[in-house]
């Protein structure tokens, strides 16, 4: 007995694992059957993999993506930034009087989209006050296409010639960026028919460049019929990182003297000094993101466009066949454009997010206290009990066992809270 006891006592304690093992996996065969994907579990990778399609989402160029369903909070969208920027620097309402003496100067660089920008500002706005800078409200008064240096000495001496000044103005300034190959191509293309920009200044430091500082890279007119490769081949052509020279303070860098330092140390303070101005701009947008542009651009001044943004993507840069290595060389002309333009782009779409996140706490705040004061509303409007005037109770108190003065509700009011 007390051998046999201890093996049957031995396989019982075996069984009970066994048996549960079965019932498990017999369960899990009912529930979930072969083929189904009802009980797929998602590994790591997928779980990554799911967060990286969500925040590439908000990259992509397409702006037609641009979506209400598309732009809600969601953490797990956060977009990860190469760059360490501040609550600040993604913050950008400005208290703008359009009616006072608060002034948008347009920062126009060449095919970036800034002549449809620009009508847009005008045009676009129910507003019949002169408030922007631009060229289509004050013509090229500081220069054809002056740029941050040029603007920045010129336009308070214009405005103060314009009109007299009561009290202290704000100048707000802001631009347009575009993807570098892109606007390079455009240039070209714009070049190639015969367009020119002779007339513009390009002061600094009070003067104009020399012959010897800035020459010609074609004789005669125009460069019309240029071809790429002679479009790049020009040293002194000013499409070559255009957007970086036309955002930095030239005189950090003698303006056009390139012989007062190094290349190398010159291009670190234009990339430098840009990235710091346009970080500071009130303003800025994108060629390859419209909506997002307006709906930035309206927020930040609290100032609507009669019709929206469209995006348009068949242009003649984009019409242009590329082979990879004159790609390359396009990027190696405009490395600093390059550069400026990833910082832009990742800056621009972090304000974006920020801006969205924030409207979506604001409206979420609004709501509850909307349904805060209709609880209020509600509670103040139920009309007060009569005095129970039965038997039993001649104290004028509330009776054991009867309804008494405030009988209990069993209403349900969240059929009249209001579905937002």
């Amino acid at each position: 007995m007390g051998v046999a006891g201890k093996d049957a006592r031995s396989s019982k304690l075996i069984l009970v694992p066994i048996l549960a093992v079965l019932f498990v996996m017999i369960g899990y065969q009912y529930i979930c059957p072969a083929g189904s994907n009802s009980c797929h579990f998602k590994t790591d990778g997928e779980k990554l993999k799911g967060v990286s399609l969500l925040s590439s989402a908000l990259y992509q160029d397409n702006d037609d993506f641009y979506r209400d369903q598309d732009l809600e909070d969601d953490s797990s969208a956060k977009l990860l930034s190469k760059f360490n920027f501040t609550e600040r620097d993604l913050d950008r309402h400005v208290e703008f009087n359009i009616k006072g003496d608060d002034v948008i100067v347009f920062l126009h660089i060449q095919k970036t989209g800034g002549t449809t920008f620009g009508r847009h500002l005008v045009r676009n706005i129910q507003k019949e006050e002169s408030w922007p800078f631009s060229r289509f409200s004050t013509g090229w008064s500081c220069g054809l296409h002056a740029d941050w240096t040029e603007l920045t000495n010129c336009v308070p001496v214009i405005m103060d010639k314009k009109e007299a000044q009561r009290n202290k103005r704000n100048f707000y300034y802001i631009t347009m960026l575009r993807d570098p190959v892109s606007r390079y191509l455009s240039e070209w293309k714009h070049v190639q028919r015969g367009a020119t920009w002779k007339t513009a200044l390009h002061m600094c430091d009070g003067r104009s460049p020399t012959q010897d500082e800035l020459p010609n890279c074609y004789s005669g007119d125009d460069w019309s019929g240029v071809t790429l490769t002679e479009f790049m081949n020009c040293p002194s052509n000013l499409a070559n990182n255009r957007q970086v020279r036309m955002l930095a303070d030239l005189s950090l860098v003698g303006c056009y003297n390139m012989s007062s330092m190094n290349e190398s140390q010159r291009n670190n303070i234009l990339l430098s000094s840009a990235m710091s101005n346009l970080k500071n701009m009130a303003f800025y947008g994108l060629t390859e993101f419209q909506r997002k542009t307006q709906y930035l651009f309206e927020r930040t001044f609290s100032l609507r466009f009669i019709s929206a943004f469209t995006q348009i993507n068949s242009t003649r840069a984009a019409n242009v066949e590329l082979s990879e290595g004159l790609r390359r060389r396009i990027e190696e002309l405009n490395y600093l454009d390059v550069q400026l333009y990833e910082y832009a782009k990742d800056l621009f779409l972090q304000r974006f997010q920020f801006t969205r996140q924030r409207e979506h706490q604001e409206l979420r705040l609004k709501r509850r206290e909307e349904r805060r004061w209709l609880r209020e509303q509600r509670e103040q409007s139920r009309p007060w009990p009569t005095k129970h005037r039965g038997g039993g109770n001649r104290g004028g108190g509330l009776g054991k066992g009867t309804d008494g003065d405030f009988p209990t509700s069993t209403e349900d009011y969240t059929s009249q809270v209001a579905r937002w």
